[in-house]
C-alpha cells in the first residue's frame, strides 16, 4: 500500500517548503529534521547513510531515512510493515510498539534491535535498506527490556547491550550487557550489570554500544528526556567496570535534553553526533553535532569553557562529503498522483484492507468510511486515522477533497485533524438533510473524554478545501473554502499537544458509526503544507 523507494534517489529531490536546514552556503542549522524522529540511530555504509527512529504505535513503523551529507535527508523505506504481534496492534496502543531502535551493519547486512516495552527485544534485516526487511525476530522476550544495541566484536563474539523502563520491568536506571549469538537472534545468557545511574544519572537509558581504540563504550542518554544529557561509558571489557563522562548538555544553548542518537565517523574522517530535542507539541526533533575526540572521550557540540562537555551548536559548517548530495528534505505535501500512498503517512493501527487506495486513474487518494470500534469513545481509539509528523514550527496545512457519501447512511465523516492526546478537526458528515460541515474538539481524549461537536454549516457541494495553520507554541487555526481561493476561519482556537511520547500530528480520517456492505468515501486531490 505504501511505496517503498526503488532507488535510493527516488525521493531526493523533494525540498519542503516549510523547514530546510542546508542553509546552501556551506553551512546547515538545527533541527536538521524539524519533525518527530524520536531516538534516532544512524549508520555509514561506504558513502550513504541510513537512519531509523522510534515509531512507537504508528504503521508502518521504523522508518528508513538515507542521507549522503547527514543534513540533508529523504525518508525512503520503512523496516516494519506491520507491527508485531499483528492481532495486537489491530487496535492503537499508544506509546507502546517500538522504542528507541539501533541500526548497524554486520557482514553485508543492515540491522535494526528495538525494544517493545511490552513483548521484549526483536530484531529485522535485510541485505537491501530500499527493499522488504524480513518477518521481526524475538530476540529476547520479556518484560520492559528496551533501547538495545548489538555489538559484534573483532574476537568472534556478539554482545547486546540494553536498558530497562521501570513502567513494565520494576526496575530502572540501569544497564546490562548480555552475550548474542553471531546470528544476532537470541542473547545467550542472563548478562551482566554494567551501570547503576541511580545516584548521578537517573533514568540512563538509550544504550548505543561502540568499540574504539581498544575501548568498550556505550553512548546513553540521562536525566530524563526533556532535561538531560549525553554520558558516555567506557572500559576495556564489555562487562566493565565502565568509566563515565558527559560529553553533551544544554549549557547556555535553547536546546534542552539533548540526547540520546547516533554516533557516526565519516569517509573522511569526521565525527558527527545525531540526536533528539524533546519540544512538546512538536516532538522530539533531530539534530546534528559535530564531534571531537581527546584522551579517548568524546565532546560533542562547541565546548567554549574547555571543560569536555559541550553545548549544542544552533549553525555549523557542513559534514565534509566526496559524494554530491541535492538539498532535500523528508516529503510532506502530497499530490497523490503517484501509484502508492507517500511514504510520509502512517496509520494509528495495522492497516485494514480496505481503508484506502492510491488511485492513480484519478491522481487522487480514495479513503473509504470505516466503522468505528463499538467500545471507542472518541477518536483516540480509532485505527484508521492518516496521519504524518509536523514538519516545522509554522506552517500550513490545507487538503481538497470531495465527500462521496452513502445515502443510506447517516454519520459518515471525513476531514482534516489535528491529534494528539487532545484534538480538533474539521469535517464533513452525512446528516437526514445533506451535509453538515462541523468544527469538533475533544480535549483530554487519552482518559476518554467526549468529543464536543459544533455545526459550521450546511454544504450544498461535496467538495471543499479544509484548512490548519498552526503557529508558534502549536497554536492551531481551522479554516474551509468552497472556492480555494476564500477562506473562512473558525474563531475558536486549538493548541495541538503531544500524543503518547510522540509529538502533534495532522492528517486525514473517513469514519462510520453503522454497519454496511458498502461505504462512503472521500477521494482526497492533495495534502500541501506551505508558510
Amino acid at each position: 500500500m505504501f511505496a517503498a523507494a526503488s532507488s535510493v534517489f527516488a525521493q531526493q529531490n523533494v525540498v519542503s517548503n516549510v523547514w530546510v536546514a542546508d542553509q546552501g552556503d556551506g553551512t546547515y542549522i538545527n533541527p536538521i529534521l524539524h519533525a518527530d524522529y524520536s531516538d534516532p540511530d544512524v549508520v555509514r555504509v561506504g558513502e550513504d547513510f541510513y537512519m531509523t527512529a522510534s515509531s512507537f504505535n504508528a504503521v508502518p513503523g521504523l522508518p528508513i531515512l538515507h542521507s549522503k551529507d547527514l543534513v540533508n535527508w529523504s525518508l525512503v523505506n520503512y523496516a516494519l510493515e506491520r507491527q508485531v504481534p499483528l492481532d495486537h496492534f489491530a487496535k492503537p496502543q499508544h506509546g507502546n510498539g517500538v522504542w528507541a531502535p539501533a541500526i548497524r551493519y554486520h557482514e553485508g547486512e543492515f540491522y535494526i534491535y528495538w525494544g517493545d516495552p511490552d513483548f521484549g527485544i526483536y530484531m529485522v534485516k535485510a541485505k537491501d535498506p530500499l527493499g522488504q526487511w524480513e518477518e521481526p525476530v524475538l530476540v529476547e522476550a520479556g518484560k520492559g527490556l528496551i533501547d538495545p544495541c548489538p555489538l559484534w566484536d573483532e574476537d568472534g563474539k556478539a554482545y547486546l547491550s540494553h536498558a530497562f523502563a521501570g513502567s513494565r520491568a520494576g526496575i530502572k536506571s540501569v544497564l546490562v550487557v548480555k552475550p548474542m549469538n553471531w546470528e544476532g537472534t537470541k542473547t545467550t545468557g542472563a548478562g551482566k550489570l554494567v551501570f547503576d545511574g541511580h545516584d548521578a544519572h537517573p533514568t540512563v537509558e538509550g544504550t548505543k554500544f561502540y568499540k574504539r581504540n581498544g575501548y568498550y563504550y556505550i553512548f546513553a542518554p540521562a536525566g530524563g528526556v526533556s532535561k538531560g544529557w549525553q554520558l558516555i561509558l567506557r572500559s576495556k571489557s564489555p562487562y566493565g567496570p565502565y568509566e563515565e563522562y558527559i560529553s553533551l548538555a544544554q549549557g547556555d544553548t535553547p536546546i534542552n535534553g539533548p540526547h540520546q542518537g547516533a554516533w557516526i565517523a565519516t569517509e573522511s574522517g569526521e565525527d558527527w553526533f545525531v540526536h533528539f530535542q524533546d519540544v512538546e507539541a512538536y516532538g522530539r526533533i533531530t539534530h546534528l553535532q559535530p564531534m571531537s575526540w581527546k584522551n579517548d572521550w568524546p565532546t560533542m557540540g562547541e565546548d567554549p569553557d574547555g571543560d569536555g562537555t559541550g553545548q549544542p551548536v544552533l549553525k555549523y559548517k557542513k559534514p565534509s562529503v566526496t559524494a554530491n548530495q541535492a538539498i532535500s528534505t523528508p516529503a510532506d505535501s502530497d499530490e497523490f498522483d503517484g501509484g502508492d500512498i507517500g511514504l510520509q503517512w502512517q496509520w494509528q493501527a495495522n492497516p485494514g484492507a480496505t481503508w484506502a487506495f492510491a488511485n492513480p486513474a484519478k491522481s487522487k487518494l480514495r479513503l473509504f468510511t470505516a466503522q468505528l470500534p463499538e467500545d471507542a469513545k472518541n477518536l483516540w481509539e480509532v485505527p484508521n486515522l492518516l496521519l504524518q509528523k509536523f514538519p516545522a514550527e509554522e506552517f500550513t496545512t490545507t487538503t481538497s477533497l470531495e465527500f462521496y457519501l452513502n445515502p443510506k447512511l447517516q454519520n459518515e465523516q471525513v476531514g482534516l485533524i489535528v491529534m494528539g492526546m487532545s484534538y480538533a478537526y474539521l469535517s464533513l458528515e452525512s446528516t437526514d438533510d445533506g451535509i453538515s460541515l462541523n468544527y469538533v474538539t475533544c480535549i483530554d481524549a487519552e482518559n476518554g473524554n467526549p468529543e464536543v461537536k459544533k455545526e459550521l454549516a450546511k454544504l450544498d457541494t461535496n467538495s471543499i478545501q479544509l484548512r490548519v495553520k498552526v503557529e508558534k507554541g502549536g497554536v492551531c487555526t481551522f479554516s474551509y473554502s468552497n472556492d480555494g481561493k476564500n477562506f473562512k476561519e473558525i474563531e475558536e482556537i486549538f493548541t495541538a499537544v503531544p500524543g503518547k511520547w510522540i509529538g502533534a500530528k495532522v492528517g486525514l480520517f473517513a469514519i462510520r458509526n453503522t454497519k454496511t456492505n458498502d461505504s462512503g468515501f472521500a477521494d482526497v486531490d492533495w495534502f500541501r503544507f506551505n508558510k
